[in-house]
């Protein structure tokens, strides 16, 4: 396959999925209809579409097909911490995962703050054509928050975000800057809000839990304050500003009047903020796995998150895979543990299973938030079924049930909070640009669950 471009399918492949349920939130369509896959882009949608003689024809009758859905932010190891991940376990995690596409955070060694380091990238992603890489650039020179990157020539190269990961942007002036610069090329600043000074080195949510459990904690307070000071800068520069990831009830409520006031502000949150809170850690038994950052909130906060999904404030959900070798994360004690988790595998059957199943979310929904919403934050091609739209698509079953294993991960990483739930709905399948990629095949040419 040649190398997928920002905006471009690359080659792509021709075939015919029968009989499933289309659910494409771009169109407001569900609807049981064929789709018709042309070199690489959706040719037609109807009931009993006609093929020619040599398209392959795959039934997908009982199946949900979306469009591809996209991980809006991933940690992969390559290049520098290949322990933890590389670009070909991460890909091939995701297309597991029920994944076309994955942005990829800039954490890396060298890190991706350079346009060789992004070329690099795009072309060993190419290689193993499993999903499509989106590289999110250094918005700081060596992640250091000292001096802008040249956002210009990442742009041209390929990035379509730029930000530092996890590290918080303490300079105001310079995130000011970064929002004005990073609008001449439209790319989103993506930001992690979170006070330093404010955390005090906090492993936990600061409450009753972290008191009880004497654990050093980090108050709502550290996220919030940061939230008000980026949604002023990006009211003062009309640039692009992505909180990843939001965590309190008050930081969500801050993202829903920015956006009531037309500010150009997005954000998104995690599987585990959305049904786990800080009494997890005492319950879990201290497991490093519910060591993350932010960290688990309360109750209140998951209800707030929650009805965020619902009404639009919240743009995304990312599993946000931070994969860690077991010799740092599981090997070692919660308060010493690195924050992160491995995700690519687990989100789409939780979300599944724990949002769509128990009616938090519609199943169009859910898809808006994988697939549409990232798509959109992003800028790239898909995120979408119509006519003439890159035929990326992921194939789910609503019925399947799965459970959690994590020695049978394709990634590297083993660290997951949800180890052992069983669940009921799964990704089953995925194209990229109409050719298959995940999921086995038997004869009759017929999608086999894997």
């Amino acid at each position: 396959m040649s190398e997928p471009g920002r905006n471009g399918s690359g080659d792509g492949a021709s075939v015919l999925l029968r009989g499933g349920r289309v659910v494409d939130p771009s169109q407001d369509l569900d609807a049981k209809v064929d789709l018709l896959v042309e070199n690489g882009r959706v040719a037609r949608l109807g009931e009993a579409l006609a093929a020619d003689q040599e398209i392959e024809v795959v039934d997908v009758d009982g199946l949900v097909v979306v469009p591809g859905l996209i991980e809006l932010r991933a940690q992969l190891g390559e290049p520098g911490f290949e322990q933890r991940e590389t670009l070909r376990t991460g890909l091939a995690a995701a297309a597991a995962g029920g994944y076309t596409g994955l942005g990829a955070l800039p954490a890396t060694e060298p890190p991706v703050d350079t346009r060789s380091v992004v070329e690099m990238l795009r072309a060993e992603a190419a290689r193993h054509a499993t999903a499509r890489l989106h590289p999110i650039a250094a918005l700081s020179r060596r992640l250091a928050g000292e001096e802008l990157t040249e956002m210009g020539e990442l742009a041209e190269a390929g990035a379509v975000a730029v930000g530092d990961g996890a590290r918080p942007q303490r300079d105001a002036a310079l995130l000011r800057r970064a929002l004005q610069y990073a609008s001449h090329f439209d790319l989103p600043v993506f930001c992690r809000a979170t006070d330093p000074q404010l955390d005090r080195g906090g492993v936990m949510h600061e409450g009753e839990q972290s008191t009880r459990l004497g654990l050093r904690g980090q108050p709502r307070i550290s996220e919030e304050s940061v939230v008000a000071r980026d949604v002023l800068l990006a009211e003062d520069t009309r640039g692009r500003y992505h909180l990843a990831p939001v965590s309190t009830r008050g930081a969500v409520e801050q993202m829903r009047r920015a956006k009531e006031r037309g500010l150009r502000v997005s954000c998104d949150v995690t599987p585990m903020h959305l049904l786990l809170t800080d009494e997890a850690v005492a319950t879990g038994g201290f497991s490093t796995a519910l060591r993350v950052d932010p960290p688990l909130r309360t109750a209140d906060d998951v209800e707030a998150l929650l009805e965020a999904c619902a009404d639009g404030t919240i743009d995304a959900i990312t599993g946000e895979h931070r994969p860690h070798h077991a010799d740092e994360k599981a090997d070692v004690q919660f308060s010493v543990a690195p924050p992160g988790v491995s995700a690519l595998e687990t989100t789409v059957s939780v979300c599944l299973d724990r949002l769509v199943g128990r009616g938090f979310l519609s199943l169009a929904r859910l898809v808006e938030l994988l697939s549409t919403g990232p798509a959109r934050i992003l800028g790239v091609d898909g995120g979408s079924l119509a006519v003439g739209s890159v035929a990326d698509v992921t194939l789910l079953d609503l019925e399947r049930e799965v459970t959690i294993e994590p020695r049978a991960f394709r990634s590297l990483g083993r660290s997951t909070p949800f180890a052992g739930w069983t669940l009921r709905g799964a990704p089953v399948g995925t194209y990229l640009a109409g050719r298959h990629i995940a999921g086995r095949r038997i004869a009759g040419r017929r999608v086999d669950l894997p």
